[in-house]
Order: structure tokens, then C-alpha cells, then sequence
């Protein structure tokens, strides 16, 4: 994804002099004597080891999943709202199972990538993956999830290069439509259709800049052009208001006492160019339909706008014409007009507070959430996670509690791992992971105890309780109680 870090700089490209050397590759020391390094390198493997289990070991998938309802036990329920209850759990089952797959397929390359020559003798022991994959953390996902996500990538493009096709071919016929009409309706119809057109080409030019990957826009933006995405649609949402004021400025003076009352006229060519346009997009969104990937489920979300919208269109005019009535046609051009205009300063509203930093929805929440759980058994508790857009884009921000007596090393390999598993996820572009100390918090926002049975210590975890200030807050809190990890195994209710 554009904007995530690498863990070294890509092979083959020279350092300039804006960069320091990357941390993780160090700089070559003496070679010490073969003791040593062997003794270094075992106590490195073993620590190693032991995070590995204890992240492998946090989370029982199958205690989860039995909580899962298949499509035909939902089907049979009649009741709406529990339906839509167990679609929404299973969604979050689906999320979880997401970020468990992600950790578990990512934490032994991430982690076997870390100190890769331990004992300093300018000799890799072991050597991960990440430092192969550039920024592409998605390589080190199993191969059936980066099939799946590689199906839905090629999905989404034809469904969007089909659209683009038939809003190309729907604007000609429009145009011809409009041409031999002198229905206001029609001709709000075609301006819909060439700024869809033109918001499309924008779309289509803001991500071809985004992923250009040249070394002068890399410096300049450091962090990626993601941004650059909402920006051109914020500008074209203002274009697109002020152009349907233009025609609903001229419905309101046809509706005047002093406006022209003639009846517009409708020939077949321009009834059937509309109707045409109402077939092919309700084909194109039913085709679209089960592809289940946000850019496609906008465009079939689209389309049924278009039909709605082109329906309409040729309804007004064409009862105005049978009836003989002269108002109707300005009226409905009036109406779609506030339709648009509505609809599209929604659009300008939300790219305008997800470019100020707007909190992700509470589903995408949960999930980061659950992410955070499963590093349960590594840290003594989470501080606070909070996620907000950054553009179309997802930040996130985790700070974890750790002990005092942590190594460096340690809390390094720690919050790495939960840094590259958080920003393998689809939704998120970059995540910061920040450490602290337990024991010089406990005035802070939240603080996980140590508590001991018998004589010996057991870590106790934070249960997850989502704080908000109020509905529209920007950043969201997660309060801890103590309790103790056995708890997690049967209570997935911590998590809803």
C-alpha cells in the first residue's frame, strides 16, 4: 500500500544524503569469537521462540466460530432485527478471522527479520522475508488470502472499466436525446451523466498519480498521496453543487407566472436512449452486486442511483406531455436538481471531516480491537487504540504498557510485529505503535495490574470497554479492568 514504511531500503537504490541508514540494518561490528556468538544466538532464537508461542497461543479460533450462524439458520429466522443481529455478528467473526490469519501468517517473518545477525559478526543466522518484500507487506500473507484479495482487486477493475464504457456510450445517447428535447428534465439528466463522467476520469488520474513511484515525489511526499484522492473528489462535489443551481435556478423561472409554459417535447429516439440507460445501469448493478469490496459496492450503489435518477428523468416530462401539463416537467427537473445537490454536499461533508481526521465506524474499531487482544500474552495492557481516516485512508495509533524491566530488544520486536500486522490489514495505511511503562502511568487513561496467585505471577490483561465522548467524536478510548486471560477464552462478549 502507498505510504507504509520499509523495513530497509529497497535493493538497488542508492541512499541520498536526506536519508540515514536504516535502523534495522545496523552498522557491521567486529567479529567476535564463536563462544559468544553461539551463546548470543541461542538466547536471541529463544527469546524469538517464546514470543512466537505466546502469540500463537493467544486466541482459540474455534471458541469464537461456534458462535457463528450459517446463511440458511439466518434465512429462517423471521424476526428482522435478530436477523440483522447474526449478519452482523458473523461479519465481525469475519474480521476477527481476518486478523487472525494476518497474525498468524505474518509474526514468524516479521519476527525472524528482526536482529537478524545477533551476535554482530557480520553473519545473518536467520533471514525473514520482510527484507525482500519492500513495502509490499502483502506478499507475506498466505497464498489463498492474497488470491482472494488479488480476485477482488481484478473484480473491481472490470466492474469500474464496464461502468466507465456504458457512462460513455449513456452520454452520446443522452446528448442526442437532449438535442431533439426541450425537456429541462432531460437536460439535468445529461449534466448528471458528463460530471459522473468527469468524476470518474478524476478518480481514475488522482490514483494513476498515486502510484507513481518516482524518487523526487517520494521526498516531497514522504507519507504518500493517498490524499490526493478525496481532494479531487471535495473539488469536483463544489463543481458538481454549482452546476445543478444553474438549472434549478432555470426550473423556478419556468415555474413563474412570467415563465415559458410550453409543453417540452419527447420523440421515441429520446424515450429510448433514457430507457436504455435505465436497463444497462440496473444490469450492471445487479452484475456487481456479489462482488463485495467497497469501490465496487459504491459503483453498484451508484447505479441504482442512476436508475432511480434516469427514471424519473423520462417519467416528468413524459406525463407532462400525455396530460398537457406544462409545470411538471420544470417541477421534476426542480426536484432531481435538490436531489443532487443534497446528495452531493453529503459527499463534500464527508470527504471535508475524514480529511480533518474523522474516526473509523465502530466495526472497523472492534476489529483493531480484537487485533490488540490477540496481543494479549506479550503486553501488559493497552493504553489506549485509537484509528481515524486520514483521507480515504486509515490511521492508527496503539500504545501498549509493557514493564519496566522490558528489554529494548524486546519492546522493539513487540511493537514491529503489531505495526506490520496492523498495516497489513486492507482498511489501514500506516499504524504508529508508541511503549510505555506500566508502572509510571497509573494516572494516565488506563493502567493494567499485575496480580499474582500464589507464588506465581500471572499477567493480567485489560478488558476492553470502548469510551466515546460523544457520537461524533474523532478519537475513542479503551478503559481496562483487570482480569485474567482465562476470562478472554469463553467471553467473547468483551469485544461487542
Amino acid at each position: 500500500m502507498v505510504g507504509k514504511r520499509t523495513l530497509q531500503t529497497p535493493k538497488g537504490k542508492a541512499e541520498d544524503h536526506w536519508r540515514k541508514p536504516d535502523l534495522e540494518s545496523g552498522h557491521r561490528q567486529k567479529r567476535f569469537g564463536g563462544f559468544k556468538d553461539a551463546v548470543e544466538y541461542a538466547l536471541d532464537r529463544r527469546t524469538t521462540d517464546s514470543l512466537k508461542d505466546q502469540l500463537k497461543g493467544a486466541v482459540d479460533r474455534n471458541e469464537f466460530e461456534k458462535y457463528r450462524k450459517s446463511d440458511e439458520e439466518i434465512k429462517k429466522i423471521k424476526d428482522k432485527k435478530i436477523r440483522q443481529y447474526y449478519e452482523k455478528q458473523n461479519a465481525a467473526l469475519n474480521d476477527w478471522a481476518e486478523v487472525d490469519t494476518i497474525v498468524l501468517a505474518m509474526s514468524d517473518e516479521v519476527l525472524d527479520s528482526m536482529n537478524t545477525d545477533a551476535d554482530h559478526d557480520g553473519i545473518r543466522e536467520r533471514e525473514g522475508r520482510l527484507q525482500h518484500v519492500e513495502e509490499h507487506i502483502d506478499a507475506l500473507l498466505p497464498e489463498d488470502v492474497r488470491t482472494a484479495r488479488a480476485k477482488a482487486d481484478r473484480n473491481a477493475r472490470w466492474a469500474v472499466n464496464i461502468n466507465v464504457l456504458a457512462n460513455v456510450i449513456l452520454l452520446v445517447a443522452k446528448g442526442v436525446a437532449a438535442l431533439k428535447s426541450s425537456s429541462l428534465s432531460l437536460i439535468a439528466s445529461l449534466v448528471d451523466s458528463a460530471l459522473d463522467l468527469l468524476c470518474t476520469v478524476i478518480v481514475w488520474s488522482t490514483n494513476r498519480l498515486v502510484s507513481w513511484r518516482l524518487s523526487a515525489l517520494a521526498r516531497k511526499f514522504p507519507v504518500g498521496r493517498r490524499r490526493l484522492e478525496p481532494i479531487g473528489i471535495l473539488v469536483f462535489s463544489i463543481i458538481m453543487v454549482i452546476s445543478f443551481l444553474q438549472i434549478l435556478q432555470e426550473s423556478v423561472q419556468k415555474l413563474l407566472p412570467n415563465g415559458d409554459h410550453s409543453i417540452a417535447s419527447l420523440p421515441a429516439l429520446a424515450i429510448a436512449s433514457m430507457a436504455g440507460t435505465v436497463a444497462i445501469k440496473g444490469v450492471i448493478g445487479l452484475g456487481c452486486l456479489k462482488i463485495k469490496t467497497t469501490q465496487v459496492q459504491a459503483l453498484v450503489q451508484d447505479c441504482k442511483t442512476d436508475v432511480y435518477f434516469n427514471t424519473l428523468s423520462l417519467l416528468f416530462p413524459l406525463i407532462g406531455k400525455h396530460a398537457g401539463v406544462w409545470w411538471l416537467d420544470p417541477l421534476g427537473a426542480a426536484l432531481l436538481s435538490l436531489y443532487i445537490i443534497y446528495d452531493w454536499a453529503d459527499t463534500c461533508i464527508e470527504n471535508v471531516t475524514r480529511l480533518c481526521g474523522l474516526a473509523v465506524d465502530e466495526s472497523l474499531h472492534k476489529k483493531l480491537i480484537f487485533l490488540a487482544y490477540r496481543f494479549s500474552n506479550l503486553v501488559a495492557g493497552f493504553k489506549s487504540v485509537t484509528a481515524y481516516h486520514a483521507g480515504d485512508g486509515v490511521w492508527v495509533e496503539f500504545d501498549i504498557l509493557l514493564d519496566a524491566d522490558t528489554p529494548l530488544r524486546q519492546t522493539h520486536d513487540i511493537a514491529e510485529t503489531l505495526q506490520y500486522c496492523c498495516e497489513a490489514l486492507t482498511e489501514v495505511d500506516r499504524a504508529f505503535v508508541t511503549t510505555d511503562c506500566e508502572y509510571a502511568t497509573s494516572s494516565l487513561i488506563a493502567i493494567a495490574n499485575e496480580c499474582r496467585l500464589g507464588a506465581e505471577p500471572r499477567r493480567a490483561f485489560a478488558r476492553f470497554s470502548l469510551s466515546m465522548a460523544h457520537s461524533q467524536s474523532t478519537s475513542s478510548v479503551l478503559q481496562a479492568k483487570s482480569f485474567y486471560p482465562e476470562e478472554c477464552k469463553n467471553c467473547p462478549a468483551i469485544l461487542k
